[in-house]
């Protein structure tokens, strides 16, 4: 049976997975992984630091991003949730 070309979470949410594992994650191996072009990272990370749901601190010559788990998500249907509520479920506790 073939995967269907749909996933349950959009790409700002594979972004957002991807470094809650790896916070001084490369934006480009982000991109890799996540399947998109590195300048749309950079706009799905710019959305997310708007949103207070991640911060961007330099760590020498990388970047180091930090979760804010206390965010609530953005549609009505989960605002009842929390982005560490969500990180907690798909990526689990460090």
């Amino acid at each position: 049976m073939a995967l269907p070309d749909w996933t349950y979470f959009s790409n700002h949410g594979h972004v957002l997975f991807c470094l809650a594992r790896q916070p001084d994650m490369l934006l480009r191996e982000v991109a890799a992984k996540v399947g998109i072009t590195e300048r749309a990272v950079q706009r799905i990370v710019a959305d997310l630091e708007e949103a207070g749901a991640l911060r961007r601190e330099r760590d020498g010559r990388r970047n180091r991003y930090t979760i804010n788990p206390n965010t609530p998500l953005r549609h009505h249907n989960e605002a009842h949730c929390t982005v560490g509520m969500l990180i907690d479920i798909v990526v689990g506790r460090k």
